[in-house]
């Protein structure tokens, strides 16, 4: 944990501009916003992915994420809209280990934006969802079962 730099914010050895804390999580401002007023829910404890995040920590990080999104529209911060946005793995764009949820200030050409693939334009057959839903309800059952052994 010591690299963690969400961790060592929160110990306090390094400096971070805490907004919000509770004794679940922390918001902090991130220190590369994609714009000015770019937030950072956090927890607490030094959980490091979607995976491992306790379903009640997983509410309060959403929960502080939508009053955070409401501060931002009433403050003076040039916000007309808020994308939040959770990283899971470094497939995903995760780059602190230290599951976080980003709450971002957006504003008319912002410049700002998610680039789609090509394959985007190309809609699945209703076949195709068909079978990539029956798998994710079939992996759910698994991981369902599992939360039940524990």
């Amino acid at each position: 944990m010591d690299k963690c730099p969400f961790c060592n914010i929160l110990s306090g050895k390094l400096e971070g501009t805490i907004v919000y804390q509770d004794e679940i999580c922390t918001a902090i401002l991130d220190i590369q916003p994609i714009n000015p007023g770019h937030i950072l829910v956090i927890p607490n404890q030094h959980i490091p992915d979607l995976a491992s995040l306790p379903p009640d920590t997983g509410k309060q990080l959403f929960a502080v994420g939508q009053k955070l999104a409401a501060s931002l529209r009433r403050s003076s911060v040039q916000c007309t809209g808020v994308n939040l946005f959770l990283a899971d793995g470094k497939a995903a764009m995760q780059d602190v280990f230290h599951t976080h949820l980003h709450v971002i200030p957006r504003f008319e050409e912002d410049g700002f934006g998610f680039t789609f693939s090509p394959r985007y334009a190309e809609l699945p057959t209703r076949d195709e969802l068909e079978e990539i839903g029956f798998h994710l309800k079939e992996a759910l059952k698994i991981v369902q079962k599992q939360e039940e052994q524990n």
